[in-house]
This record gives structure tokens, sequence and C-alpha cells, in this order.
């Protein structure tokens, strides 16, 4: 596993956020209402043409915070944005080819899964994590009946994920949860505290 400690990191509070913005300023504002609120871990969507240029702004603001690229589909996209300042890689599909080239730079992966075999690929050829994505085509307890067979398996549900039922996810053995929009809608100040009573909620022991 590549970058464990940083993926380590990235889980510690057991919520990742997803920004999914269409340039770099509201990206860049999205990230900092949410690492305002406490979050240590925010990945920055390709789907954005100005990703790039926000991770880049990122990780020059906030040098201790754990700024991610979210929706890598290939090699290319990764190398880019490792070299933007990525810290971990995110990718809605299994592509051994991102988790290769992301791997030279010793920079982790989470990666787009949808079955157990998937899973195991994926795990066997570097990835970090595992993403369940949509998580919304699932239950919590299928994580259950998959871990109860593959105890190893890091998994983190993505899309379909609330702040209401993030707590099922995780008791169902989750690692962490992806949240995007349920996290960044409304305004700022409503978002941070939404942010905020969820992290309390979700922090391990509460």
């Amino acid at each position: 596993m590549f970058g464990w400690h940083i993926m380590e990191q990235a889980t510690r509070q057991r919520v990742i956020g997803i920004v999914r913005t269409a340039d770099a300023a509201s990206a860049v504002a999205a990230t900092e209402t949410l690492l305002r609120a406490g979050l240590e871990s925010v990945e920055v969507t390709l789907t954005n043409p100005a990703a790039l240029e926000a991770i880049a702004n990122l990780r020059g603001a906030h040098p201790d915070a754990l700024i991610g690229a979210g929706s890598v589909l290939d090699g290319p996209s990764a190398v880019a944005a490792v070299r933007a300042g990525a810290r971990f890689l995110v990718s809605p599909t299994l592509s051994v080819e991102t988790i290769r080239a992301a791997a030279r730079y010793g920079v982790p992966t989470v990666v787009g899964t949808a079955t157990p075999t998937e899973m195991l690929t994926a795990l066997e050829a570097g990835a970090a994590a595992v993403k369940l994505f949509p998580a919304s085509n699932y239950t919590p307890r299928w994580i259950s009946d998959v871990r109860a067979a593959l105890p190893q398996l890091p998994i983190v549900p993505t899309g379909g994920v609330t702040p209401e039922n993030a707590r099922e996810w995780l008791d169902a053995g989750a690692v962490a949860v992806g949240l995007g929009s349920a996290l960044t809608k409304g305004d700022p100040e409503q978002a941070e505290q939404r942010l905020r009573t969820l992290l309390a909620d979700l922090a391990p022991g509460a």
C-alpha cells in the first residue's frame, strides 16, 4: 500500500469532503469553508476544468491540509494532479494505470469499485482504499457482509451518503465516507455548522 500514512490521516476524521464546482475560485471558496469547519481532507474533482489551479492555490495557502484530486481517470491526469500538489487521488472507477502512476510519486489512491472482486483487485494493484460507488445502490449491510469475508478491505462509500446516514456506513465497517453536496450546500455559515456537528457526531467514541 502506497502512502499509507497519508491515507491514515485522510480517514482519521472518517469524512473526506468532495468539492465539485465549475471554476477555481468557487472550488477554493468551498474547500476553505470545509477547512474552517475543521475538516482535514478534501478532494477537488477534475470535472472542474480549473481544478489543478485550485489544488495548487489551496496547497500554497494551506500546506498542512490534505488536499486531494477527485475524478482522476487515467495516468496522465494522475501525474498532473500530483504535480499540482494533490496529496491523494480519488477515482470513480478501477484504473490500475492511475494507481501505478500515483505510486511512482508515493501518492495514495482511493479507486472506485462496485464488487468484492474489483475491491480485491484494486487492493492488490496498490490502492490505499476502495471507494464503493455509487453507494446509493447499496446498503450499509452490504459492507458488513463483504468485510465478513474480506476484513482487510478499507472501504469508503461515496455517492448517496448524507450526514444523516453516515454513521450507519461507519458502524457497518467503512473506514470513512465521502460527502459532497450534502456538506457544501447552503450558505458558508450553514455549511460550516453542519460539518462541525457532523465531525463531532462521528468522532471516535462519540
